[in-house]
Parts: C-alpha cells; sequence; structure tokens
C-alpha cells in the first residue's frame, strides 16, 4: 500500500508532499512569530478586532495546531480546511497593514511588498487545501495513475 489515492500519480504524490512540508514550515514559523513576537502583529492588527493580544495568540496557536495538523493523516484535511479559512480570516490585517504602511510618509515595506502579499493569499490558500488532499487541482485524475 502506498499511502496515496488511486487517482494519484508518484509524481503528484511527490509534489504534495514536499509542498505539505513547505506549508508545515510556513505555520509553525508564522505560529512561532505570533507567540514569540505579538508586536508586529499587534501593530497589524484592525482596531475592530476584540482583544488582539488574545486573537494574536490565539492565531499562533491556530497555526502551530495546522501544522502539525497536517502531519497527522487522521487530521490533514480538516487541518488543511482549517489553514484556507484561516488564511481568508486574516486577509483584513494584511489590508490593514497595507494601508497603514502606505499612509507613511516613508514606506517601511512599499507597495510592491503588499502587491504581492495580496497576489500569494490565493495561493496560500491553495497550497493548503492541495497538500491536505482536498482538492488536486489544476492537476487532471487518472492520468498514469497508480493502482493498488
Amino acid at each position: 500500500m502506498t499511502g496515496m489515492p488511486e487517482s494519484e500519480t508518484p509524481k503528484m504524490n511527490a509534489f504534495r508532499l514536499g509542498l505539505r512540508w513547505f506549508v508545515v514550515l510556513l505555520y509553525l514559523i508564522a505560529g512561532i512569530f505570533h507567540l514569540a513576537l505579538p508586536g508586529p502583529f499587534l501593530t497589524i492588527t484592525p482596531t475592530w478586532v476584540p482583544f488582539p493580544q488574545r486573537v494574536i495568540f490565539l492565531t499562533g496557536l491556530c497555526e502551530l495546531a495546522g501544522a502539525l495538523g497536517l502531519l497527522l493523516p487522521s487530521l490533514r484535511k480538516a487541518a488543511g480546511l482549517a489553514l484556507a479559512l484561516y488564511a481568508i480570516a486574516v486577509f483584513p490585517a494584511n489590508i490593514n497593514h497595507a494601508m497603514l504602511d502606505m499612509g507613511l510618509s516613508h514606506p517601511v515595506l512599499g507597495w510592491w511588498y503588499h502587491i504581492l502579499r495580496f497576489a500569494l493569499q490565493p495561493l496560500i490558500v491553495w497550497a493548503a487545501l492541495f497538500a491536505s488532499a482536498w482538492i488536486n487541482w489544476p492537476f487532471p485524475r487518472n492520468q498514469g495513475a497508480v493502482t493498488r
């Protein structure tokens, strides 16, 4: 038994595994930073978010839990969906960050960073869903599939 879905080619399985580890590392690092250095995250949290210190702490825990969940086959799909929804939920903070930064007389990061960050957000959502096998898109199904 290979552990991969029947519709999955060995190449696609290797890509999914590599992407899964990338997403795990991304969220582990983000979670650690949210817990260890919350200051920068607090500065970009929209003012309408209640109890921002607690929210930042909880987001760090969510990132760590999601990353670890991706490693456990029994939790992988739930973790992938949760991380995808999380990436959507924090998008207002990214918008707020861009507005705050670009409102400065000398922006710290500039439009190029923020435009790139906005463009990558759907990719982050996709990566969480693909890494957890929620979706196979854009790869075709059953092309050179492994059969058991």
